[in-house]
């Protein structure tokens, strides 16, 4: 079974930084791990995608130039480093997991999802 934990959410003004972290267990390694995120009212969208080697990312257009995702698979963790926030990213930050290769940008493909973490952009 395959737990996940985000950290690092809070609340920034429009134009700052955060990193999220999403710490796994079980053997993650080889998965396909992906940020979602979820505002008041608005159903859950896709944010980025990473595969197990790294050598495929992929960004929601919205996020593209602004935030990164990476993985360290030695430590069972994925990242999202968001830069340049805007008050329109403020929703509640999802990790997921899923199994096999390949990649997409539907949650419903996800097999494991974390508990999620706010993220609030102040104007």
């Amino acid at each position: 079974q395959v737990q996940l934990v985000e950290s690092g959410g809070g609340l920034v003004q429009a134009g700052g930084s955060l990193r999220l972290s999403c710490a796994a267990s079980g053997r993650t390694f080889t998965y396909t791990m992906g940020w979602f995120r979820q505002a008041p009212g608005k159903e859950r969208e896709f944010v980025a995608t990473i595969i197990w080697s790294s050598a495929y990312i992929g960004y929601a257009d919205s996020v593209k130039g602004r935030f990164t995702i990476s993985r360290d698979n030695a430590k069972n963790t994925v990242y999202l480093q968001m830069n340049s926030l805007k008050p329109e990213d403020t929703a509640v930050y999802y990790c997921a997991a899923k199994r096999g290769a390949g990649v997409s940008t539907i949650a419903y493909d996800y097999d494991y999802w974390g508990q999620g973490t706010q993220v609030t952009v102040s104007s």
